[in-house]
């Protein structure tokens, strides 16, 4: 039987052919555009991502992120991918495990923090010889100042410390504080605790690769930095950083790619 989550007169008939018989469960953690279905049958899992094609954001991206990454890190597999006039639809395999925000790791903070350090220097050291995907903050820049003039920036969802300032004017302070230079390596774009996935003690895979791409090594560090604080406390930080060999963060790298985060 269907639960009220799934809209079956809505997805394509492929969709409906791969899904039959799943049992369905909305997934509301982290802040994603699309909205996302676990998908059970049996001992089987899946994930479904539904976004509008009217979102700032694209599942298209993902789609060719998560099949450039086959055998090179631990991510879903591709199982659908398709668009019609309203919607993308991302259909991916489960990666076994919990997420590292969940409270079941508080028993073991430091050996988390090792794991998430192993975990984003494996990500960096994806080979960025022929990677496709350029995040570099030039043409990022220039996506925040379309999104900006587009009103795409959803300013009521700003970090507390900026509540109330206008996406026009963070964006100049963007322009203002540039990095001078770029460490670049393979990122993974969003590296916050709920993307990233441990079994028995160990990160088993990592998920949500929509801004994965060539960035600076700190577009991850500060992503990672925030959710660590906020779902585990600041006190943890530096243990995750010194596990990462930076003995000394550069805090104004840290703070110029939170800000950038803001766009998205």
């Amino acid at each position: 039987m269907l639960n009220n989550d799934r809209d079956e007169a809505a997805l394509p008939q492929p969709l409906i052919s791969l899904t039959s018989d799943c049992r369905w469960r909305r997934i509301t953690i982290g802040m994603s555009a699309s909205r996302t279905y676990r998908l059970s049958r049996g001992q089987e899992a899946s994930y479904l991502k539904v976004q509008s094609m009217e979102a700032g954001g694209c599942l298209l991206d993902e789609k060719d992120r998560i099949q450039w990454l086959q055998g090179k890190l631990p991510v879903p597999e591709l199982l659908y991918y398709d668009r019609d006039e309203s919607n993308e639809y991302l259909l991916l395999s489960e990666v076994a495990g919990l997420i590292a925000s969940d409270k079941a790791h508080e028993a073991m903070l430091p050996q988390l923090m090792a794991q998430l350090a192993v975990g984003l220097k494996a990500v960096h050291a994806v080979d960025i010889t022929d990677c496709p995907f350029d995040r570099t903050l030039g043409k990022v820049l220039e996506e925040v100042r379309q999104r900006t003039e587009q009103g795409l920036v959803d300013e009521d969802d700003f970090d507390e410390e900026r509540q109330g300032m206008s996406a026009a004017a963070i964006y100049q302070q963007l322009l203002e504080n540039r990095p001078q230079e770029e460490e670049l390596v393979f990122t993974h774009g969003d590296y916050c605790l709920p993307n990233i996935i441990l079994h028995k003690g160990k990160v088993s895979g990592l998920i949500d690769w929509g801004r994965a791409g060539i960035a600076d090594k700190y577009q991850d560090l500060a992503l990672a930095v925030r959710s660590i604080a906020h779902n585990f406390g600041e006190g943890h930080v530096s243990t995750f950083l010194e596990a990462y060999g930076l003995q000394e963060a550069d805090k104004a790298k840290l703070e110029y790619y939170k800000l950038l985060d803001e766009f998205f």
